[in-house]
């Protein structure tokens, strides 16, 4: 079976569409496993030797091919970051889901330190732009077309549309502190891991943008002050690796409050098939709602 856009995007629909990409390209998708799900789901294939990515919504084309030529550049470049499988031309599409196969990393999901993922950052972002034309961050067009297909609450998705107005009003004033350039778009520890050999990566390509620097700090900084994911000392690694504290910037709230909203939606696409994912981004809303602690968010 195959899915289209109108199917619920779950485990088994995403693993559908993986299977008929591997039919495809002649790949053996054995040993399927779903690492997680969200904008993506994303799969270890092939005794993990291939990592597979499954867009979840046609609209997902055009970042996807971006996703491949900002790999192509990376890799150009001598950048440490994730590799395509190159025998097969990318992305496959499916039904309209792209798919696309990266070389995998090693067994399980061994992060780098935070002081090299300040210096990834640093080198990422002091690389020539790429030849290619990158868009405008634009973090509020994700957030509405979370919540036009989010199955929450009606009473919810009204909060978090109004609390995304008046975000992108405040946003519209910040002054950036550092110079823009071309933006990883979803930098955290998550997305930093070991190769087989122990040499940090950098994954997850299809945010790239143009945008200030300060909005790939940010999860860092959040993971540590927000949440208490990183402690004070991974914390001022990062920030000596990368050269700069953006907690101490003016419009450090602001931003952190544009990437809560960001992650309270992203969770929000799996309310409606998953009900502890329905249950936490609830328990999120409400501490927006009375400006709680965020110490208890779960990790997805």
């Amino acid at each position: 079976m195959t899915t289209s856009e109108r199917t619920t995007f779950d485990a088994a629909a995403s693993e559908s569409i993986l299977r008929t990409a591997c039919e495809l390209i002649g790949l053996d998708p054995d040993g399927i496993e779903l690492l997680r799900l969200g904008d993506h789901a994303v799969f270890r294939i092939a005794g993990g030797r291939v990592v597979s990515r499954v867009g979840r919504h046609a609209d997902r084309l055009p970042s996807v091919r971006r996703e491949v030529a900002v790999a192509q550049w990376l890799a150009a470049e001598g950048y440490p970051s994730a590799r395509l499988v190159t025998e097969a031309e990318q992305p496959v599409v499916v039904d309209r889901h792209p798919v696309t196969f990266w070389e995998g990393l090693a067994d399980g999901e061994k992060y780098a330190s935070t002081g090299e993922m300040g210096e990834l950052l640093r080198r990422l972002h002091r690389l020539e732009p790429p030849h290619f034309s990158l868009p405008a961050l634009r973090p509020f067009d994700k957030v509405e077309q979370r919540l036009r297909r989010a199955v929450i609450r009606a009473e919810t998705r009204v909060y978090l549309a109004g609390l995304a107005e008046e975000l992108a009003a405040e946003y519209e004033k910040l002054e950036f502190a550092l110079p823009p350039g071309h933006v990883h778009g979803d930098f955290n520890v998550g997305n930093v891991l070991r190769d087989v050999e122990g040499h940090p990566k950098v994954i997850d390509l299809d945010g790239f943008a143009a945008g200030p620097r300060e909005w790939d700090l940010m999860q860092t900084a959040m993971y540590y002050d927000s949440f208490g994911w990183h402690t004070e000392a991974e914390y001022a690694d990062f920030s000596e690796g990368y050269g700069f504290d953006v907690r101490q910037w003016s419009g450090y709230t602001v931003l952190r409050s544009v990437r809560e909203l960001l992650m309270v939606t992203w969770l929000a696409q799996n309310a409606g098939t998953n009900p502890r994912a329905a249950e936490e981004v609830e328990k999120r809303v409400e501490t927006l709602r009375s400006s709680g602690s965020r110490r208890d968010w779960a990790p997805f």
